[in-house]
């Protein structure tokens, strides 16, 4: 076990870092469901199909639901970064409420986004 384990508590700061970091390279591997939907698109219809029907499937959507979550919270969380390159929110109750306002902002950002999809027919 890492030493830094023992010394340090967790706390939400340290869970948003951590995470931060896991979101950024899950949208890097998103990246590769993009490549593959241009592939498939270039490939044909019959291709397309395929790709389509494998990201409308129970699996697919919940990859797509954690893409569209993970993309959020990135975004949440790197304009938090980009406010505290600026100097503000450095102390420690601001930034333990700009963690939770950006898990906030994650969650709120993706049901709204998939709430939209949902009723205007994306899906069916």
């Amino acid at each position: 076990m890492s030493p830094h384990l023992s010394v340090w508590r967790w706390h939400v700061t340290m869970a948003t870092s951590i995470l931060h970091r896991v979101t950024g390279v899950g949208l890097y591997l998103g990246g590769l469901i993009a490549a593959a939907w241009a592939i498939s698109l270039a490939a044909g219809p019959e291709a397309y199909a395929a790709f389509k029907a494998l990201l409308g499937s129970p699996l697919g959507l919940l990859v797509m639901f954690g893409m569209s979550l993970s993309a959020f919270y990135h975004l949440g969380n790197g304009v938090r970064h980009l406010i505290w390159d600026f100097g503000y929110g450095l102390d420690i109750k601001n930034a333990n409420a700009s963690a939770f306002a950006v898990f906030g902002f994650a969650i709120a950002a993706t049901v709204a986004v998939w709430a939209i999809a949902f009723q205007t027919g994306v899906f069916g």
